[in-house]
């Protein structure tokens, strides 16, 4: 029978298999308001979960069999299913792993309420041959540019070590407000954020109009916000940062991710990615 679902807008469930042998989507239309093709949609955009003597994971087969005593999980908020990011550009398929260009709006990494505006789910549908995608490094949503995606485990578990040992060269271009003038380069920013060591490398300047300024800079750390909240602190916050900046500027935020070299941990040659 339907569960009483106050917002039918927004909601979750936690539904408990009281037998085996029926299909996941058949379950959730039973205690639901919604129709099956749209559960199916659901399902797909990454917002039911199935917990099982083996774990938690998203569900997105709408005909995989529920076992006894298996837990349906679903999270849906109508806004969030409706959200369509701009498209990611592949710069580069590598086999074991992919370059791309996120574009702003898109998220690198999931909630229970949907993962289908990520960057790694759009890899998943968009690559061919199509394969697994895995996070080995996060872009702010509001951010854009260059980011990797892994497309196995042991290649995930390889860039993870790269970028523990800070060997991945990272640089971003940010245009910020106010006109920097009076420092000597490279000029580096080192306060700590949320008590952690935070090491950000600007590297060059250029004077735009309307009192602006183009900054490109690195980091040795990848603090959350990292280069937001160092530029803003030092006192010329980035354009269009709606957390950290001044609040004078409507526009999208001005970061972009634009370079990216390392060591293939498939062939150990040096390779570098630019916008």
């Amino acid at each position: 029978m339907t569960q009483k679902i106050s917002d039918i807008s927004h909601f979750e469930l936690h539904i408990t298999a009281e037998k085996s042998q029926q299909t996941a989507v058949d379950l959730l239309a039973e205690n639901t308001p919604l129709s099956k093709q749209k559960i199916k949609h659901i399902m797909t955009n990454g917002a039911v979960w199935l917990e099982s003597s083996i774990g938690i994971h998203r569900l997105r087969r709408a005909k995989k069999v529920v076992e006894e005593k298996n837990i349906l999980h679903l999270y849906y908020d109508e806004k969030i299913q409706a959200t369509k990011p701009d498209e990611a550009i592949l710069v580069s398929d590598e086999g074991e792993y992919s370059i791309w260009n996120k574009p702003y709006g898109m998220y690198s990494q999931g909630t229970k309420w949907g993962d289908h505006c990520t960057i790694y789910r759009w890899a998943e549908e968009h690559l061919m041959p199509q394969r697994p995608a895995f996070l080995v490094h996060r872009l702010d949503r509001a951010a854009n540019g260059l980011i990797i995606i892994a497309h196995t485990k042991k290649m995930s578990k390889a860039f993870a070590n790269l970028f523990q040992k800070r060997q991945v060269k990272k640089q971003y271009l940010a245009t910020v407000e106010g006109i920097i003038n009076d420092i000597t380069l490279p000029y580096t920013i080192s306060s700590k954020i949320d008590d952690k060591s935070a090491i950000s490398i600007i590297t060059a300047i250029k004077q735009l109009k309307d009192k602006k300024t183009l900054v490109t800079i690195e980091i040795e750390t990848g603090r959350k916000h990292q280069i937001r909240r160092h530029l803003s602190e030092f006192g010329y916050p980035v354009i269009g940062d709606r957390l950290h900046g001044s609040g004078l500027s409507a526009s999208n935020l001005q970061l972009q991710s634009n370079y990216l070299q390392f060591n293939c941990p498939i062939s150990n040659e040096m390779r570098e990615y630019s916008l």
